[in-house]
C-alpha cells in the first residue's frame, strides 16, 4: 500500500533565503543522481516545488512549499518503498534542518 510522508521543517530565515538553500540542496541531489541509478526531475513554481525520482523501477513523487517560518514536504511512496517511510521522514527532517540552519 502506498504511503504519503509529510514533514514540516521550521526555519528562522527569510522565505527567499530558505528557497535558495532548498534549491541548492535539490541541485546537489540532482547532480549526485546523475549517472547513477536514480532519475531525478524537479520544477519550481514560485515557492512551490514539484519533484519526481525514479529508482529501482519505482516512481516517487513529491511537493515542497517554502513558507515564512517552515518548509512543508510531502512525498508519495509506492508500496515497495513504504516500509522505509519512518526512516525517510527522519532523514528529510535532519537534512532539512541542516540546510535551513541560520548561519
Amino acid at each position: 500500500m502506498a504511503e504519503t510522508v509529510k514533514v514540516d521543517i521550521p526555519h528562522k530565515l527569510t522565505r527567499a533565503e530558505a528557497h535558495e538553500r532548498i534549491a541548492k540542496g535539490f541541485d546537489r541531489i540532482r547532480s549526485d543522481a546523475t549517472g547513477g541509478l536514480v532519475k531525478f526531475e524537479d520544477t519550481w513554481t514560485g515557492d512551490h516545488l514539484d519533484f519526481r525520482a525514479k529508482v529501482m523501477m519505482q516512481s516517487v513523487t513529491g511537493r515542497l512549499d517554502v513558507m515564512d517560518d517552515h518548509v512543508h514536504v510531502e512525498i508519495e511512496l509506492p508500496a515497495f518503498l513504504a516500509a522505509i517511510a519512518d526512516k525517510l521522514t527522519g532523514k528529510i527532517r535532519k537534512e532539512g534542518q541542516v540546510l535551513l540552519e541560520k548561519k
